[in-house]
C-alpha cells in the first residue's frame, strides 16, 4: 500500500510512542515500538517488555492472526537479527509474511548492524529505513549500545 509522507509520519509517531511505554521495565534493552498497520488502520501495538519476555515487534504479532501480507510494520529500531533470551523479531516478521516494514533506526548492536534488515530484505520484504529517526534517536540513544550515540546502557 501507498502511504503519504503524513500518513508514514503518523503511524511511525505511535510507534514511538509505544517505545516510551515500555520504560524502565525494559532495561536494559531499548524502548522500542512497533505498530502493525493494515488499510490505513493500527490493528497491533506493542513495545518491549522486560528481559526474556515480549519485543515490541513479538507482543503486536502476537495480537493477530492470519495472513499479514497487506501488513505494513512501523518499528522505531530495526528488528532484531539474533536469538537471545528471545528469538529474532526479524525472522519473526519473515514467518509471518508481513508485507512491508519502516524501520526509524538501524540497531547498532554487534549483533545486528543491518542484519535484521537484511533478513527481511533476502525475504523479499520491502524495507525503509530513516522515517522519524531523530526523534527515535532522542528516544532510544542513550540505551543503545556501540553505536553513534556514545552510550552507556547502564545509564537511566
Amino acid at each position: 500500500m501507498t502511504y503519504s509522507q503524513t500518513e508514514l509520519e503518523h503511524f511511525m509517531t505511535a510507534a514511538l510512542a509505544e517505545g516510551r511505554k515500555a520504560l524502565p521495565a525494559c532495561f536494559p534493552n531499548p524502548p522500542v515500538g512497533c505498530v502493525l498497520v493494515r488499510e490505513r488502520e493500527i490493528i497491533a501495538r506493542g513495545y518491549t517488555h522486560p528481559p526474556g519476555q515480549f519485543h515490541a515487534e513479538a507482543m503486536a504479532l502476537s495480537q493477530i492472526a492470519g495472513s499479514l501480507k497487506d501488513v505494513t510494520a512501523f518499528v522505531t529500531l530495526e528488528p532484531c537479527a539474533f536469538h537471545g533470551r528471545t528469538p529474532s523479531c526479524a525472522r519473526a516478521l519473515v514467518q509471518r509474511g508481513i508485507g512491508e516494514v519502516f524501520a526509524a533506526l538501524i540497531d547498532p548492536h554487534p549483533k545486528n548492524r543491518g542484519r535484521g534488515i537484511h533478513i527481511l530484505q533476502d525475504a523479499g520484504i520491502p524495507v525503509r529505513v530513516g522515517l522519524l529517526q531523530e526523534e527515535a534517536e532522542r528516544d532510544m540513544g542513550r540505551y543503545l549500545i556501540n553505536g553513534k550515540f556514545n552510550t552507556i546502557r547502564r545509564q537511566k
